[in-house]
């Protein structure tokens, strides 16, 4: 039988376990994030100089997407040593990984410099930071979510999620900053380094504060019975064969909840800076200012829905956001079309609102459909592999679209028809609130010997 859960840590260690992992995805999402709005920005000049302006954005954007394209195996890898070492670890490396790729490239030379050489190895730093990524976020949420107590899961994991906005927040607070006080040939020139090389400062924080935690009771825990069976049965089955065999359905349902989330997110903040810029003649500062101020509010927002989470169930939450930002599109349009600033900041900020809904219950929901040993693995599968589905095309699409029609109204119905294939994905889930981390057997199961009493425990952990 599994053992006792273990105690909740105190307040004061709990927060510092939540601090963590925020100041964590804050710096992981903050390079991830500066790269997209250079992507948008001034990417398609320095390191795609000879195509039209428009394609120039497009091939900038597809080094943006690859970034995505290597989060699914830096899931698989990080997930199979998170659940086989530790979360902490695995955390420390993904720092280390994405702050060293983000640093790398401000000090990349441009194509006027090294000619085809410099998008190649803009590429090859994308990957590592696509890799890095996709192993931060299972990671980073679950460390809370294991050390948390169940009646609060919703609202203290949700904290680590407020990292994205946090990050975005940072990284367009910069660019604006730089974009108000220099020249654009300034900017152009060297002024797009200085955000990039900030990097360097932030991982040495962040690893100071992220070295001072401690590891996961629930998955201390978990370790010991797994040694325990392996002593007597022999070797531990691969977490990723274990999440694939028994809870193939949660994985289904991760990616399709992630769909309007991370497809809404990336054209809400990435490819409106190309739409606002170029189709409603906003200035690039405006467009920064308005998404800026956006997601400080979307910030705040993010635990106010983890903890209605807790109270209203993950489902009920999502399906706001879903339906909300589906919804959401046509008026989002509208109101940067009228080229003011007031209505792209109330476009933005509603959009990021309803975003925050889906976003806020993804860790805790996340979290509780996966048993602890293959938690890890589970939880950054779902979540990175429909990443590159998802919001790895997102603004290439919505380029193309804007590009080939002249319209939003094909990128609306974009957004919209990943709205509705989320709405089924959530629909068809059971909630999951009132599931104990260290007991839980989730809604993955499909039959097998986990079912049998005499095998209770190996479901357990």
């Amino acid at each position: 039988m599994s053992s006792p859960a273990a105690a909740p840590p105190a307040p004061n260690s709990l927060k510092r376990i939540v601090a963590a992992s925020l100041i964590g995805t804050t710096i992981e999402w903050y390079d991830f994030f500066l790269y997209g709005s250079a992507a948008a920005l001034v990417f398609n000049e320095l390191f795609f100089p000879e195509s039209d302006p428009l394609v120039g954005t497009l091939l900038s954007f597809l080094t943006y997407a690859v970034g995505f394209a290597a989060r699914p195996l830096g899931a698989l890898v990080f997930g199979h040593y998170g659940d086989r070492l530790g979360r902490k670890k695995l955390l420390v490396l993904s720092l280390l990984m994405m702050g060293g790729a983000t640093f790398a490239i401000g000090l990349l030379p441009t194509h006027a410099t090294i000619g085809s050489l410099a998008p190649v190895l803009l590429t090859v730093l994308r990957l590592v930071q696509g890799f890095a990524l996709g192993g931060e976020w299972g990671g980073a949420v679950l460390l809370v979510s294991e050390h948390g107590d169940a009646r609060r899961r919703g609202f203290w994991a949700s904290w680590p999620q407020t990292g994205a906005p946090a990050g975005q927040l940072l990284a367009t607070g910069v660019l604006s900053l730089l974009t108000a006080l220099l020249s654009d040939s300034a900017f152009g020139s060297w002024g797009w380094r200085i955000p990039f090389l900030l990097s360097g400062v932030l991982v040495i924080v962040g690893l100071w504060i992220r070295l001072s935690v401690d590891e996961s009771p629930v998955f201390k825990q978990a370790l010991q019975q797994a040694e325990a069976r392996t002593a007597d049965a022999g070797a531990e089955r691969m977490p990723v064969v274990a999440v694939l065999r028994h809870h193939w359905r949660d994985v289904l349902v991760a990616m399709g909840a992630r769909m309007a989330e991370n497809i809404s997110y990336y054209v809400i903040t990435a490819f409106i800076l190309v739409y606002a810029t170029t189709s409603a003649g906003v200035s690039k500062q405006t467009a920064l200012n308005a998404v800026l101020v956006a997601s400080a509010i979307h910030f705040a927002t993010i635990p106010a829905w983890g903890a209605l989470s807790d109270r209203w169930g993950r489902r009920p939450v999502y399906l706001i956001g879903a339906a909300g930002v589906g919804l959401w599109m046509f008026p989002f349009f509208a109101l940067i079309d009228t080229g003011g600033f007031g209505s792209l900041l109330l476009a933005v900020t509603v959009g990021l609102v309803l975003h925050g809904a889906m976003y806020a219950p993804q860790a805790a929901f996340f979290s509780e459909m996966f048993a602890t040993r293959m938690r890890y693995s589970g939880a950054s599968i779902g979540a990175q592999f429909a990443s590159v589905a998802a919001g790895a095309p997102a603004p290439l699409i919505a380029t193309a679209l804007l590009s080939d029609y002249g319209s939003s109204t094909p990128i609306a119905l974009y957004v919209i028809a990943a709205s509705l294939l989320t709405v089924v994905a959530v629909a068809a889930a059971k909630e999951t609130r009132h599931r104990d981390l260290a007991e839980v057997a989730p809604s993955g199961d499909t039959g097998g010997p986990e079912k049998a009493p005499a095998a209770q425990d190996a479901r357990t952990v």
